[in-house]
C-alpha cells in the first residue's frame, strides 16, 4: 500500500510538473511570438509611413517657393529616410528563412527609391526645377507605390506568421492534452488498482478479524463454562459438605448450647456462600443451557431478572429443534441477557417481552420494551456493539429500532443453513 500510494504521488507530482512545465513553455512561446508580430508590425507602419509621407514631401521640395521651405522639406526628407532605415534593421533582426527573400526585395526597392529621393534632394531652385521633370517624378511615384504593395505582401506574410505561430501553439496544447489524459488515465488506472487490491488486503483482515472475535468469543464462553463448572461442582459441593458437618456437629453437641449455636452459624453461613457460588456459576453459564436447552434457559433469565429488579419481564417462545448449534444457543442467550441489563440500567423499562421462534432455515429473536428509548444515528454503546459482534460472527442480522420516548425493539435473525444474512 505504502509503494502504491507513494507510486500514485509520484505519477501525479511528475504529472502536475510536466503540465506546469508545458504551460510555461507555451506561455513563454505565446509571449514572444506576439512580442515580434508587434515589433515586425511596428516596424512596417513606420515603412509605410515614411514612405507616404515622403512622396508628399517630395513634391513639396520641388515645388517650394524658396530655398528656406526647401531646405526645411529636405530635412524632414532626410529624418523620415533614417527612420526608415532603423525600422529596416529593426524588422531585419525578427527574420526567419522564409522572409529573408520577400524582405531583401523590400530593401532593395526601398535602397532604390531613397536614391531617388536624394538625386532630387540637389540645392538650387533651377537645378529642383530641372529635377521635377517627369521621369524623376514618375519614376518615384512608381517606386513608391510598388514598395507599398510590397510592404503589404510582408505585412501579410507577418500575419500568416502570427497564424502559423497560433496553429502551431494550438498543435502543442493538443499534444499536452493528450499527454495529460494518458497520464491521467495511468493514475486512474493506479488508483483503481490500489483501491482493488487496498479492497482485498482490508476484506481479508476484516474476515481475519472476525474468526479472532469469533475464536476469542468461543474460548471465552468455554471458560466460563469451565470456571461455571468448577464452582458448581468443586467450591459447591464443599461449601454443600461444609454445611452438612457443621449440622451433624451441631447435632451431636446437644448439651453444649454455645459450640451448637457456633455450628449452626456456620451452617449458615456456608449455606449463603453456597448460593453465592450457584448465582455466580448461573451467571457465568447457567447449566440449563447446556443439560435442557434454550428455551428452559431464557425462561429461568427472565424470572431471575423479574425477582431481582422487579420488572415483568415475557417469554413467548416455540420449542426449538433439538439440534440447534450451541453457537446459537449461546449467542441468543447472551443477547437476551444483555438486552435485559440495558433495559434495567439505561431504558428504566417496566415490561420487556421476549419472542423466540424457528423454523427450518432460521432462528429469529425479537426483544421489545417500553422504556425511554435512544436516537440509534447518535446512542450506540458497547452492549449493542457486543451483541452485533456476537451475531455478526454467527452469520446473522441485527436490527435496532428506537426512538427517544417510544422504546426499544432488537430483532435478530440466524440462518441454519450457514448462508449470511
Amino acid at each position: 500500500m505504502l509503494a502504491g500510494f507513494g507510486g500514485l504521488l509520484a505519477l501525479m507530482s511528475v504529472a502536475g510538473g510536466d503540465a506546469l512545465w508545458i504551460l510555461r513553455q507555451a506561455k513563454r512561446s505565446n509571449a514572444a511570438m506576439r512580442r515580434t508580430f508587434l515589433v515586425r508590425s511596428h516596424s512596417l507602419d513606420q515603412i509605410r509611413s515614411g514612405i507616404y509621407v515622403s512622396g508628399t514631401l517630395a513634391r513639396d521640395y520641388v515645388l517650394a517657393v524658396d530655398s528656406a521651405t526647401a531646405e526645411q522639406q529636405r530635412n524632414k526628407l532626410q529624418e523620415i529616410h533614417g527612420s526608415t532605415e532603423a525600422a529596416l534593421s529593426d524588422y531585419g533582426r525578427s527574420l526567419n528563412v522564409e522572409e529573408a527573400a520577400a524582405f531583401r526585395s523590400l530593401s532593395a526597392e526601398i535602397h532604390a527609391y531613397w536614391k531617388l529621393v536624394d538625386l532630387m534632394l540637389a540645392p538650387g531652385r533651377e537645378a529642383r526645377r530641372q529635377r521635377s521633370a517627369s521621369y524623376f517624378y514618375n519614376q518615384l511615384v512608381v517606386r513608391r507605390e510598388a514598395m507599398l504593395d510590397l510592404a503589404d505582401r510582408v505585412a501579410q506574410r507577418n500575419e500568416r506568421e502570427i497564424a502559423a505561430g497560433e496553429e502551431t501553439l494550438d498543435v502543442t496544447f493538443d499534444a499536452f492534452r493528450l499527454r495529460l489524459i494518458v497520464i491521467l488515465s495511468l493514475t486512474l488506472a493506479g488508483g483503481i488498482g490500489l483501491a482493488v487490491v487496498t479492497a482485498r488486503r482490508l476484506l481479508r483482515s476484516q474476515k481475519e478479524l472476525e474468526a479472532l472475535s469469533m475464536r476469542l468469543v468461543n474460548a471465552q464462553e468455554e471458560e466460563r463454562r469451565t470456571i461455571a463448572r468448577e464452582l458448581h461442582d468443586e467450591v459447591g459441593q464443599s461449601l454443600t459438605a461444609l454445611a452438612m458437618e457443621a449440622s451433624s456437629a451441631a447435632v451431636l453437641a446437644k448439651d453444649n448450647l454455645e459450640f451448637r449455636e457456633r455450628m449452626h452459624s456456620i451452617q449458615h453461613l456456608a449455606e449463603s456462600s453456597m448460593n453465592t457460588v450457584r448465582n455466580l456459576a448461573l451467571l457465568l453459564r447457567p447449566s440449563m443451557l447446556d443439560d435442557l436447552g434454550l428455551v428452559p434457559a431464557l425462561r429461568w433469565q427472565a424470572r431471575e431478572v423479574a425477582k431481582r429488579t422487579g420488572m415483568k419481564v415475557r417469554v413467548q417462545a416455540e420449542e426449538l429443534a433439538e439440534d440447534l448449534p450451541d453457537e446459537f444457543s449461546t449467542c441468543i442467550y447472551r443477547v437476551v441477557q444483555e438486552a435485559l441489563n440495558n433495559s434495567v440500567r439505561h431504558a428504566h423499562a417496566r415490561s420487556v417481552r421476549i419472542q423466540v421462534s424457528g423454523s427450518s432455515s432460521d432462528v429469529r429473536l425479537a426483544i421489545e420494551d417500553d422504556g425511554d428509548g435512544f436516537d440509534t444515528r447518535n446512542a450506540r454503546g458497547l452492549g449493542l456493539v457486543g451483541m452485533a459482534e456476537r451475531i455478526r460472527n454467527a452469520g446473522g442480522h441485527f436490527q435496532v429500532d428506537s426512538s427517544p420516548g417510544h422504546g426499544t425493539t432488537l430483532s435478530v435473525m440466524l440462518p441454519l443453513n450457514g448462508r449470511k444474512a
